[in-house]
Formats: structure tokens, C-alpha cells, sequence
């Protein structure tokens, strides 16, 4: 019989993947934004989060926070360097300096928070039982935060009933990576993974559900985008092409024979 410990690790790697590539699913969103130069109407949002959670949950992984957690400590040290990337880009590609120097400094005191913690715990806080209660109550909270971040759009995808700029690999991403970290915390139960990571899977499943309601009114207005773009550009073309036809028939008119006189008798 598998023993649990060997179980959570098996669980464990399988987590590691999922995250891994839940880190990675906006990439053809920042690719848009990297070719256009422009964020346009992503939410930084979702990032933010997730950088904010996995901080946390690097410290949580700490041998002397919460022993035996290398997994813990490893996709979420992944996903720092990922998400530290991500917004470097959307904040280079902000178009308003306003907008930029908030995201810079909510970035900034973010991390300067996380640092702060760890050392008052390492400090303050003399049993690993003790440090784990306290950063894992941190981290259920920044959990259950990156989890809900994608729904930040959810007003405008009401109401525009599109769901363009709530991409939908990051919230499937998000969906299985809850759902093996709630396996995973279930096996040896942890109740600081196991209830935010359960939040995360209906969260994520509600993302989905959003996708899935207003998937085909999204492809109409993107074809109907597509289609008067095409039209507005024949009309450009149009224009340009007109003025040539226009002196084209002067010069023809001013070129031909004058009509004759009418001949005296």
C-alpha cells in the first residue's frame, strides 16, 4: 500500500506541473500586449495577486515555518521569477505614468510586506507550529486572492457579454491547479492549503461557467469587429483611389476636340 507521505509527493509533483503551467497561461496575453504596446483593457489584477500568494507561500515553505514543504516552496518560487516578469511588461507597456507608479508602488510594498513578515515571524514567533498558524493565515487569504483576481473582470464581461480580456487558459489553469492542491493538502490535511485551494476550485469553476455563458456572443462581436474593420479600410482605399478617376476624366474632357462652330452659310 502507498504510504501518504509518498502519496502527497506524487500529489505534490502533479501540483508543481499544473502550477507551472498556470504561471505560464497568459503568455499569448502579454504576446498581444508585447505586439500591440499596449496593455489595452487586461487587469494587472491578476497578477498582482498571484505574485503577492506566492511570496507568501515561499515563506511558508521555510523549514523553520512549516517543515517538509520543499514542493510548497519550489512552484512558488517559480512563479515569483514568472510573475516579476509579467509585470515588468505591464507596467512598461501602461500607457498613463499614473497608472504605471501605482502598480510600481502596490508591486513595491507588496513584497516589502512579505519580507517584513517573514523576519517578525523568525523573530517573534519561537515554534514552527506557532510560525505556520501565522504565515498560513496570510497565505489563505493571498490564495483565495490570486483565485478571485480573474473575476475582477466579471462586471465588464457582464456587461459587455464578452469575455475578451478574461483569458480563459488562466482561469482552466487555475481551476486544476486548486484542485490538485486540495488533493494534495487533503492527503497529510493542512488546513492552510486545503481551504483557500477549495475556494479556488469553485472560483475557478465560476470563471469557467462565466467563459462558457458568454463564449459565443464574444466570437460574434470579435467577427462583427473584424468585418467592419474590413469595411471602414475598402472605404479608406475607396477614397484615395476616387480623386485619380476624378482628374483622370478632367484631363480626358480638356484634352478631346472642341464641338465646331456652326458653319456660316
Amino acid at each position: 500500500m502507498v504510504s501518504s507521505n509518498t502519496a502527497r509527493t506524487v500529489v505534490g509533483t502533479i501540483g508543481n506541473i499544473i502550477g507551472f503551467m498556470l504561471f505560464l497561461s497568459p503568455v499569448p496575453t502579454f504576446k498581444k500586449i508585447w505586439e500591440k504596446k499596449s496593455v489595452e483593457q487586461y487587469s494587472a489584477a491578476p497578477y498582482i495577486a498571484t505574485l503577492a500568494n506566492c511570496s507568501l507561500w515561499v515563506v511558508y515553505g521555510l523549514p523553520a515555518i512549516h517543515p517538509n514543504s520543499t514542493l510548497v516552496m519550489t512552484i512558488n518560487g517559480t512563479g515569483i521569477v514568472i510573475e516579476v516578469i509579467y509585470l515588468a511588461l505591464f507596467i512598461t507597456f501602461c500607457k498613463s505614468n499614473k497608472t504605471r507608479a501605482k502598480l510600481a508602488a502596490i508591486v513595491g510594498l507588496g513584497l516589502v510586506f512579505v519580507v517584513v513578515l517573514a523576519v517578525l515571524v523568525l523573530t517573534l514567533a519561537h515554534t514552527p507550529k506557532l510560525r505556520s498558524t501565522v504565515v498560513g493565515s496570510f497565505g489563505m487569504a493571498g490564495n483565495i486572492m490570486m483565485f478571485a483576481a480573474p473575476l475582477s473582470v466579471t462586471k465588464t464581461v457582464i456587461t459587455t457579454k464578452s469575455v475578451e480580456y478574461m483569458p480563459f487558459l488562466l482561469s482552466l489553469a487555475s481551476f486544476f491547479n486548486a484542485v490538485s492542491w486540495t488533493a494534495y493538502a487533503f492527503i497529510q490535511f493542512d488546513i492552510y492549503i486545503f481551504v483557500p485551494n477549495s475556494a479556488g476550485t469553485l472560483l475557478g469553476l465560476a470563471q469557467l461557467l462565466l467563459y462558457a455563458i458568454f463564449y459565443k456572443s464574444t466570437q460574434r462581436q470579435l467577427a462583427e469587429r473584424k468585418t467592419k474593420a474590413a469595411e471602414v479600410s475598402f472605404v479608406q482605399q475607396n477614397k484615395f483611389e476616387e480623386p485619380k478617376v476624378a482628374s483622370h476624366i478632367v484631363i480626358s474632357s480638356t484634352s478631346s476636340p472642341p464641338p465646331p462652330d456652326s458653319q456660316e452659310v
